[in-house]
């Protein structure tokens, strides 16, 4: 099978492993792998969050790392990729206000061309209302958003995924490994 092109959409405060880990394994595999962020340019960076589960009430936030875009915005084209990658932290909040975003939402979810969202990146879809009739999961404080989309939401643990056809979607980053082989599964490679 071919090498496929994914198309990673974020911004500033995404979570770091929820854009390194695709982002570099992806590419690793061969893939293309274009990560953009609205306003932004090729060659400009975006800073990353890092969650984690340290026994509170909820996750801990932190400032990770920079991360350089290597395409730009404006110029998505998105019948040009095989496939949508939606990662979680901050960034899907007020992503999901830019119309252009949920555009490319849309596109992906009328096309039926495969879509994977983890954590706060399912909030993306809600907004564009992609997701009536649709299984899947997210991290839990998500979920109410998900079932008011019209969505069944079904709670996993942090390193699980669940595919409903073209749409992959889990909890957290520790389902990396789970959901990049999922979305590898439903791109055909």
């Amino acid at each position: 099978m071919s090498a496929k092109k994914f198309l990673i959409v974020t911004g500033d405060f995404v979570e770091d492993y929820e854009v390194m880990v695709p982002f570099q394994a992806l590419a690793m595999l061969g893939h293309t792998v274009h990560v953009v962020c609205p306003d932004k340019k090729a060659g400009e960076r975006i800073k990353t969050a890092i969650h984690d589960f340290e026994g509170d009430q909820t996750y801990t936030e932190k400032l990770g790392h920079y991360f350089t875009l290597n395409a730009t915005f404006a110029e998505v084209a998105p019948d040009d990729y095989d496939a949508l990658l939606l990662p979680g932290g901050r960034a899907p909040e007020y992503l999901r206000l830019n119309e252009r975003v949920l555009e490319i939402a849309r596109y992906f979810a009328y096309n039926q061309k495969p879509i994977g969202a983890i954590c706060h990146g399912i909030q993306i879809l809600t907004a564009a209302n992609v997701l009536k009739g649709r299984t899947c999961t997210t991290y839990c404080g998500v979920g109410p958003e998900v079932k008011q989309a019209g969505a069944h939401y079904i709670e996993l643990p942090a390193d699980q995924a669940h595919a409903d056809g073209n749409l992959v979607t889990a909890p957290a980053w520790p389902a990396n490994a789970e959901w990049l082989a999922k979305i590898l599964k439903v791109v055909g490679k």
